[in-house]
């Protein structure tokens, strides 16, 4: 395997580089002849992408990108988001549904392009409503505003279709999983002007952790209507209800070489604890073709989310009975109720011309969101302790604290983003484009419960150059940036605020492929992000009525190599691969201190070194299909100087036409690797990998 994985880098670079051999060669006659002989042909291709807010073809776009397909997922019986991490270099898990991107933690997350995600707190986003996910890597300020410098994650939902297609599915698996879902979309009327999509999905399993188990149901559903020859409306609506019994998950606690201090079924949440999820989604957008040069689209998105929670936190394991192992976990009792509201808005104006020997795509266009969250939540350390090797559950729970009579904080925060944006594409004959946007933004974030506001703007660019020496091979390069409002914690006068927005440049090239007829996708990416504008605190000031000054003198490096292939080996097996390197460093702060959340100069749940795989092989003699794929993370560092060691995990699927059905039997983990993906702290423990399992799906499509 390490030999396998070493080999990588040079293969994609390789795939990467121009070819010749291939010119003799008809791409349309072989796609064509595939399609009728073999169903793993360009299985994963993308050809294009909305990311970048007009519709792309990845190759033409001077950024790293990946794409998601529906069919990956299906192919990988994928739940949620956290199942595809291994599917794009440079993206790790971090805690819950956040990530570390380039080496930077990002929560930057899109629906069809517009800000609003619903699953901000301690759930998971599912996919069963999803139909791709689109990896931006790097700065997106001049698209999307402010976010992290590491990369952007969008998805793009189902919509309804003008064709007739239904499918219906049962899942039966170990730890009691059991569920099912059924989709169904066509047109609604004679003319074609109408249709429809209607979607249901249930799934209930326990957990590998003691007194944990999830139980998910989603609503989906949209209309399209065909206003005009031109013009489309779609309206859309999703609910969740999420019931996550023994819940709010931490991890198990390690020690500093990354050994776990007990096994992985131990749990710090007693039987009556839980998560209670409930959200809704609504969302519309107008699309119209003006002319053949010109067309436009509106989009609208509320959301509303709820979450209940009462869990028991891990405070730090201690050693009770004096022979130098800690064998008991201290805890408090949390209770909390957070609801988060939101409403976005975007529009984009795009244009085709021709000016001399130039053609020109330009975009304009601009955004706005306002979200407001409130939380109450209530918390006592008058609990009992528990075990780590011999736990005993029910003892106690949130009944026996009184809740009503422990103290209560409020918690009350509105925040306000808008922008508008320009950006030219500008294509110079048939193997040079050029691409330039600027973007002003601004944003008000206020903190309702201590009476604050902080008012600010920015402006982010975005430049890029492709030399396409063939269609299929395009060489780039290219600059942007971003911004992220500094915590309005801090923000306040008598810290020195208020304080300008953290900002990061990134200084990307690389090289994609198409080859064959878009049988071979591959791509090598290198790049330097710095982040500067962080705030800490400035020794060289002295202290203002008791309270330290801040100054924004922190600075981070991030470098790196990125490589991505997919291709069609024959006419029936298909390969994806990847490998990122990634070095993120602080390389500038105040003397004699560290950034926050740093670890000397490296930041936790960065790791150098990702691969990952996934290769499938169709049998088309008896209608089958068999699919493994794998994942390697070199070690990370941890929230506490802990050292959290690499691993190495391997999934699998058989795929099976039954003539009346299809069926699926997915292998999770299948060595049963017992392996930490990231940590929130050596006390409160690292967050543990999925163990074996395996489930069997029946899909029957109409």
């Amino acid at each position: 395997m390490t030999h396998w994985f070493a080999s990588l880098p040079t293969l994609c670079l390789l795939l990467a580089l121009p070819a010749q051999a291939q010119e003799d060669t008809d791409p349309d006659a072989i796609a064509d002849d595939i399609v009728v002989t073999g169903r793993a042909s360009k299985l994963y291709r993308v050809r294009e992408t909305s990311i970048g807010k007009v519709p792309t073809d990845p190759i033409d776009i001077p950024q790293s990108v990946q794409v998601i397909n529906a069919q990956m997922i299906e192919d990988q019986g994928a739940r949620e988001i956290t199942d595809l991490y291994r599917n794009v270099p440079g993206i790790s898990a971090s805690n819950y549904a956040t990530v570390t991107a380039r080496g930077f933690r990002a929560d930057s997350v899109y629906y069809d392009g517009l800000r609003g995600d619903p699953f901000q707190g301690f759930s998971v986003p599912q996919l069963f409503t999803i139909d791709r996910v689109e990896f931006l890597k790097g700065p997106a300020g001049m698209l999307y505003g402010a976010g992290s410098p590491g990369g952007t994650i969008n998805y793009v939902t189902k919509k309804p279709s003008d064709r007739f297609a239904g499918n219906v599915r049962g899942i039966i698996g170990t730890y009691d999983r059991i569920g099912g879902s059924a989709d169904v979309t066509g047109p609604l009327d004679a003319a074609g002007r109408l249709s429809g999509r209607a979607a249901l999905f249930y799934e209930d399993f326990d957990s590998y952790r003691a007194n944990a188990s999830s139980r998910t149901f989603i609503g989906d559903g949209g209309l399209t209507a065909r206003i005009g020859d031109r013009t489309s409306l779609t309206v859309q609506a999703t609910y969740y209800d999420q019931d996550l019994p023994g819940n709010r998950l931490r991890g198990i606690p390690v020690d500093q070489d990354g050994n776990f201090l007990t096994d992985r079924r131990w749990n710090h949440n007693e039987p009556t604890d839980f998560i209670r999820y409930t959200g809704i989604v609504t969302q519309a957008r107008l699309e119209t073709k003006l002319s053949e040069a010109i067309s436009a689209n509106l989009s609208g998105r509320w959301f509303r989310y709820r979450e209940a929670q009462d869990y028991h936190e891990p405070l730090r394991p201690i050693d009770t009975d004096a022979d130098g192992i800690r064998d008991t976990m201290l805890r408090e009792f949390r209770w909390q109720r957070r609801q988060t509201e939101a409403v976005s808005i975007g529009g984009n104006l795009i244009g085709k011309a021709r000016t001399g020997p130039l053609d020109h795509v330009v975009l304009a266009g601009g955004d706005w969101y306002r979200e407001t969250a409130t939380s109450r939540s209530r918390s006592t350390r008058a609990v009992p302790s528990l075990s780590l090797f011999d736990p005993v559950y029910g003892l106690t729970s949130g009944a026996n604290y009184n809740i009503p009579g422990l103290p209560l904080s409020l918690g009350k925060a509105t925040a306000t983003r808008y922008g508008v944006y320009l950006q030219d594409q500008i294509g110079i004959g048939a193997h040079v484009i050029l691409l330039g946007g600027v973007r002003r933004d601004w944003f008000e974030d206020r903190d309702r419960i201590a009476a604050t506001r902080t008012q600010d703007g920015a402006t982010t660019w975005r430049t890029g150059v492709i030399y396409k020496p063939r269609p299929d091979v395009s060489l780039y390069a290219s600059w942007s940036d971003s911004f992220e409002p500094q915590a309005t914690a801090n923000q306040r006068a008598d810290a020195g605020g208020p304080f300008a927005p953290q900002s990061g440049n990134q200084i990307e090239v690389g090289a994609k492929t198409d080859l064959f007829g878009g049988r071979v996708q591959s791509g090598v990416a290198l790049y330097r992000i710095v982040r500067t504008n962080t705030l800490q605190i400035d020794d060289s000031k002295a202290p203002v009525n008791g309270i330290d000054q801040l100054a924004p003198l922190g600075e981070v490096t991030s470098k790196g190599v990125e490589l991505t292939l997919t291709a069609d080996v024959t006419r029936d097996w298909v390969v994806s691969a990847n490998y990122a390197y990634n070095d993120a460093r602080v390389t500038g702060t105040a003397p004699g201190q560290s950034l926050d959340s740093s670890v000397g100069d490296r930041f936790p749940n960065a790791p150098q070194h990702q691969a990952g795989f996934w290769t499938r092989y169709q049998v088309a003699a008896i209608d089958a299909a068999v699919a493994i794929g794998g994942q390697y993370v070199s070690s990370q560092i941890g929230r506490t100087a802990e050292r959290l060691k690499p691993f190495t995990i391997f999934d699998a699927t058989i795929s099976k036409s039954l003539g009346f059905a299809d069926a699926m039997l997915r292998v999770e983990n299948i060595f049963d690797k017992f392996y930490a993906v990231s940590t929130f702290s050596n006390d409160k423990g690292a967050y543990v990998g999925k163990p074996r399992s395996v489930f069997v799906e029946l899909r029957k499509r109409f």
